[in-house]
């Protein structure tokens, strides 16, 4: 067994089972832990995995995983590609960081992340900054924060991440939902999500030591 441990995220301490392939094909995904903390891994033999579509979609199946899992759990993800050699490097990050994963898990206690996107239709023409505003007032009825993120495309007028209660998320859904049918004609309504609260965390995780 390589004695690389390709990281995904941090969670409470204790037990996880989830049935879902790694980045690079790997499993079993399993916890190395530290005190009140576990480090969500699974073992793989490079210390610079490739970033493909499939390991990128494997790195986040992984968080979705644990997320759902034990009826609901609070991650604090990993960007992609963090890879120690030893169970004790990883424990070294842990211990280095143990404030600020804490301060994250409590932050973000019960939260998940939802994305919503809207593209306008071939032809149609909107009052782009009225349905922003309109949009993004609905949506922070139900959300607890929200990220901005870029506009990419001349024909995106909207993209926007929400961090939101798991108990919000049915009224989320259906604000969505209402924005859909009332501006349907014009745009395309991109709702995606839960995910792992990838734009609420500011924790830099250094390198050095891998």
């Amino acid at each position: 067994m390589s004695s690389n441990r390709y990281t995904y995220g941090v969670i409470e301490q204790g037990s996880l089972d989830v049935d879902v392939t790694g980045v690079n094909g790997s499993e079993p995904i399993r916890t190395v832990d530290y005190r009140s903390l576990s480090a969500v891994v699974s073992d793989i033999e490079e210390m610079d995995p490739e970033r493909t579509d499939e390991n990128a979609t494997a790195h986040d199946e992984v968080l979705r995983a644990v997320l759902k899992s034990d009826g609901g759990r609070t991650v604090v993800p990993m960007r992609f590609g963090m890879v120690f050699k030893t169970e004790n490097a990883l424990k070294n990050i842990l211990r280095n960081g143990r404030v600020a994963f804490r301060r994250s898990l409590n932050d973000l206690d019960g939260m998940v992340e939802l994305g919503v996107k809207l593209v306008t239709k071939e032809g149609s023409t909107v009052d782009r900054p009225a349905v922003v505003e309109d949009v993004a007032t609905r949506l922070r009825a139900a959300a607890d924060t929200e990220a901005g993120n870029d506009l990419y495309s001349d024909r995106l007028v909207f993209n926007r991440s929400y961090l939101v209660e798991r108990d919000d998320q049915t009224a989320f859904d259906d604000i969505v939902s209402e924005i859909e049918t009332e501006y349907g004609d014009d745009l395309h309504v991109q709702y995606n999500g839960p995910w792992a609260p990838y734009n609420f965390v500011d924790i830099e995780i250094g390198t050095e030591g891998r």
